[in-house]
């Protein structure tokens, strides 16, 4: 009796929006971190280490401790299978872009979301013209009588 009660309870909590927001949220920024994580290393590297003279980014380190097969080591992964401890600079540099790629990316959510609510929270403007019962022409909101047609209009 006891659990299925704590069971509806967590039901309960785990159905109210805000949860299921921040699910979704959570799923979707992670796809989001793969697909810009590929963007960076499959589009923009390969190109920019061409530029720099055929530059394997992902294979930019420094060796801090031989491992048990003697260096030097064509790759990162070679060097990890020898056993070396290495500094891997160039993974840390396509960290570096995926991360303000993805910070580019929320600045501009986080802006137009802003920009919606200031949209929401303005109040409409105050009319300053009304319609003539007559002649459907726009006069001013305090006129007593129609430029148009000459209508007497009514107070208010």
């Amino acid at each position: 009796m006891r659990r299925s009660k704590m069971l509806k309870e967590f039901k309960e909590f785990a159905m109210r929006g805000n949860v299921l927001d921040m699910a979704v949220g959570i799923i979707i920024g992670a796809a989001f971190g793969t697909i810009v994580n590929s963007l960076v290393q499959d589009v923009i590297m390969p190109p920019i280490g061409l530029l720099l003279g055929n530059v394997d980014f992902s294979n930019i380190f420094v060796v801090l401790k031989e491992g048990k097969v003697a260096g030097p080591y064509a790759s990162v992964a070679a060097a990890k299978s020898a056993g070396a401890v290495t500094i891997n600079f160039g993974v840390f540099v396509n960290t570096i872009i995926s991360f303000v790629i993805v910070a580019f990316a929320v600045f501009l959510l986080v802006r137009t979301i802003n920009r919606l609510r200031r949209q929401e929270d303005t109040p409409p403007p105050v009319p300053t013209t009304k319609e003539c019962a007559y002649c459907f022409s726009a006069i001013p909101i305090k006129a007593t009588r129609c430029p148009q047609c000459t209508s007497e209009l009514k107070a208010g």
